[in-house]
Formats: structure tokens, C-alpha cells, sequence
């Protein structure tokens, strides 16, 4: 059974409990489900982010706000099955760099791991994925 790759987007409405994207989620054997280095990157630099803006303002709520959604994207990565950046997607990658492909390079980087694993890259950035020769996409906020 192939993968189903879980973009940034994808696990940002996973944590926000959309309710369609967890009624798709939970059909699924979670043994199926993965994310990539990439996205765990996003996010962590994102929360990092966060937290200086809140330590800049001096503001003890929003402090305390920025390290508890550091905490929780931890606690969340750690129930998942993570694909790395490996020999494979960096070959993968290289070729699409070859090929010319215009979309941002962590997406490319998705995309490059998604087809090293033969997955299918669950998002709704279709624009710029579906530039993608044989990247298989699927968007689960669609019914």
C-alpha cells in the first residue's frame, strides 16, 4: 500500500481539528499516514519564531502561549511516522532541479521525498504540485 504524505498545511488542520480532515485521517491505518523532515522544519521554525516575537514584547502570556505550542507540535511529531531527506529524495530532488521545476524549495523538497517512497502528497496546493511529473496528489479538504 502506498503512503499518504500529509503536507504542512495538511498537518496544521490536523492539529486545529478540522473535522473533515480527522474523518479522513481516522479511515486510514495510521501505519499509512507519514510527514516529511521538511514539514516538521516549517513548523519548528514557525514556533521558534514565535517564540522570539512573544520574548521581544516582554509579555508573560504570550511567552508562556508560544513555548506550550512549541510543546504540543513535539508531542504531535511524536506520534508520527516521519520520512526523512534521504540519499533517495536528494537524487529525486536533483532531478526536479534538472527539470526545471518552479515552485519553492521546500515544497520541492515534499515533492522529492513523496516520489522517492512512490507516496501520495496529501495537499491542497495543487498550483504548484501538480508541476510535478508523477507526483501523485490527493486534497482532503474536498468531499
Amino acid at each position: 500500500m502506498r503512503l499518504w504524505i500529509l503536507d504542512t498545511d495538511r498537518v496544521s488542520l490536523i492539529q486545529r481539528e478540522e473535522p473533515f480532515v480527522i474523518e479522513k485521517l481516522n479511515r486510514i491505518n495510521p501505519s499509512l499516514i507519514a510527514i516529511t523532515v521538511i514539514t516538521v522544519e516549517e513548523q519548528m521554525r514557525g514556533r521558534i519564531n514565535s517564540i522570539r516575537q512573544a520574548s521581544q514584547s516582554g509579555k508573560e502570556e504570550q511567552i508562556i502561549f508560544a513555548y506550550a505550542n512549541l510543546r504540543k507540535t513535539v508531542d504531535f511529531y511524536r506520534s508520527m511516522n516521519l520520512l526523512d531527506f534521504d540519499r533517495a529524495a536528494s537524487t529525486r530532488y536533483t532531478e526536479l532541479i534538472r527539470q526545471k521545476i518552479r515552485i519553492g524549495t521546500r515544497d520541492l523538497r515534499i515533492a522529492a521525498i513523496a516520489l522517492s517512497v512512490d507516496g501520495i502528497l496529501v495537499t491542497r496546493n495543487w498550483r504548484d504540485f501538480q508541476r510535478v511529473p508523477g507526483l501523485l496528489l490527493e486534497d482532503w479538504t474536498r468531499q
